[in-house]
């Protein structure tokens, strides 16, 4: 028999089997999986603030609301009874509530000299932002291999010339700066929200007196809030070797001199960057014929940052003796008669 004969009767058989077998095998497929989305990663301060939770005792940690963002503060009060004030210290750009230099070692330190100290948490200053995909223009020809836009049926209306506008192809490089605005813009407000928010603390605490000091970029935002929102409770400005974080404006040089209110600008004079950017500083404090602008000039001792951190202490502490003194009524002459 030949051999295509002989496989006839065989074929028939699988064949009705596969047939069979198909429809089942296509029911019994699972749908496929959807892609978890995966959650936005924490901020780089949100993840020092609870590493400082674990760290700190409870009693220091407060935690402040600038409307709906709530974030930690660490709070010492004053270790006196009658004590002077509040100082709020506002980190920079990449630093903690308990930095080692400057923030963390004032904060403690205050106290001592009748001081409360109150350390915000900053929001992550902006990193690079994400290219901007370019406008897709539903005018322009279809590629190859690509279906057209479908067409209405009838003739479609004539666009106005602000539709038309709206409609017009941005360009990438103008929409990139139109994100990169909004994103600044957006900063900004979560740092002024909770600068407002660390004040509202201090007046709920009764503090007599409260100071802004920042460090690095936060001297920028400490002076930056104070031109903005001229709070009646703040009284005096305290800068730590100021700098404006990238990409702001004003310069430090236009917003400090105009705040007319008693300001220690401190600074590392072995820096030529910042001694030549607390050189405009001055320059436009005179210009301006600011009243009480003082500006103190430290030494650097990288090699020993705990001589360093003493010195930066032992000169602040020695800026808010003398406003203590010049806000206190004078003492009546001898023989004088007591008001």
């Amino acid at each position: 028999m030949p051999r295509a004969c002989r496989s006839t009767p065989f074929r028939f058989p699988l064949a009705l089997l596969l047939a069979c077998a198909l429809p089942v095998q296509a029911e019994e497929t699972p749908p496929a999986a959807e892609v978890p989305v995966r959650p936005p990663l924490d901020e780089r301060s949100q993840v020092d603030a609870r590493a400082l939770e674990r760290q700190l005792a409870l009693r220091e940690q407060q935690m402040l609301d600038a409307g709906g963002d709530q974030f930690l503060a660490l709070w010492l009060p004053a270790n006196v009874g009658d004590a002077n004030g509040a100082v709020i210290l506002l980190p920079g750009d990449d630093e903690s509530a308990d930095w080692p230099q400057s923030i963390g070692p004032l904060r403690r330190k205050l106290p001592d000299n009748g001081w409360h100290s109150l350390s915000l948490t900053l929001p992550d200053p902006q990193g690079e932002l994400l290219p901007v995909r370019p406008p897709i223009d539903e005018t322009a020809p279809a590629a190859p291999g690509e279906p057209a836009a479908p067409q209405a049926d009838g003739e479609a209306p004539t666009p106005s010339t602000e539709e038309a506008t709206a409609a017009m192809p941005v360009a990438p490089e103008e929409a990139a700066k139109a994100q990169t605005d909004a994103q600044r813009a957006a900063h900004t407000q979560r740092v002024l929200a909770r600068i407002a928010a660390g004040i509202a603390f201090a007046e709920q605490r009764q503090a007599k007196t409260i100071v802004l000091l920042g460090h690095g970029s936060g001297a920028y935002w400490a002076a930056r809030y104070l031109a903005e929102h001229k709070p009646d409770g703040v009284r005096h400005l305290l800068l730590v070797a100021a700098e404006r974080p990238t990409g702001f404006a004003p310069e430090l040089d236009e917003l400090i001199p105009g705040l007319q209110l008693p300001t220690g600008d401190f600074y590392f004079k072995d820096q030529a960057a910042d001694r030549s950017a607390a050189l405009l500083r001055m320059q436009a404090g005179k210009r301006q014929k600011h009243p009480a602008y003082t500006q103190i000039g430290m030494k650097a001792l990288p090699d020993n940052p705990e001589v360093e951190q003493e010195q930066v202490y032992r000169r602040i502490r020695g800026w808010l003796d003398t406003q203590l003194k010049k806000a206190a009524p004078s003492a009546p002459a001898a023989g004088a008669p007591a008001g």
